[in-house]
């Protein structure tokens, strides 16, 4: 299979996955989770900057055109939907992971797990950003900057760690596994 072909199916696969871990909802308390920011971060690892970038802006690009894989449905419309700013964190999330970790000589839970934090802080200052200005200047929602991070990511975040930690773990196995079986020295 040529570069181009695999590059193809493997940027399909993480959109593919992106969207299945919007409707993959945990019921723990405070709030339900989704997997959606492990298999945007997972991308970065995986895939580099420029395709993990890639397989988040196909993501996007579905959703906007009506394909309901958004957590909340899809369209056009759903720029003005108050979790919108997470996607575009997602895509540049997915980049800024995948430049931090590609140039690894060698596949490291430490560095993988850093990576990982900068691009959920990173998904986070595009959503709660977006958040805010959606509900207090589009929808004139009476509120306050703190309450929408402590609604958009405070009571996210204990859970998000143990993702990022986890996806950093199976990325750094992956990676490791992947150079073993095409007999590269791990």
């Amino acid at each position: 299979m040529n570069s181009k072909t695999k590059d193809m199916i493997l940027v399909s696969l993480f959109a593919a996955l992106t969207a299945v871990g919007a409707f993959i909802k945990i019921p723990l308390p405070p709030v339900p989770f989704t997997l959606q920011v492990f298999f945007v971060i997972f991308s970065g690892l995986f895939l580099g900057s420029k395709l993990g970038f890639l397989s988040q802006i196909v993501y996007i690009a579905l959703g906007l055109i009506g394909i309901p894989i958004f957590a909340n449905g899809g369209g056009i419309q759903y720029i003005f939907n108050p979790a919108f700013g997470y996607l575009i964190g997602f895509a540049v999330a997915a980049f800024v992971v995948g430049k931090m970790t590609e140039k690894l000589p060698k596949p490291s839970f430490g560095k993988y797990f850093i990576a990982s934090l900068v691009g959920l802080v990173i998904s986070y200052v595009f959503g709660v950003s977006y958040l805010y200005i959606i509900l207090k200047y589009v929808n004139r929602v009476s509120t306050s900057f703190s309450k929408v991070m402590m609604s958009g990511c405070i009571v996210f975040l204990p859970w998000d760690i143990v993702k990022m930690a986890a996806v950093s773990w199976i990325a750094k196995e992956v990676r490791i596994r992947i150079r073993i079986g095409s007999g590269q020295s791990a």
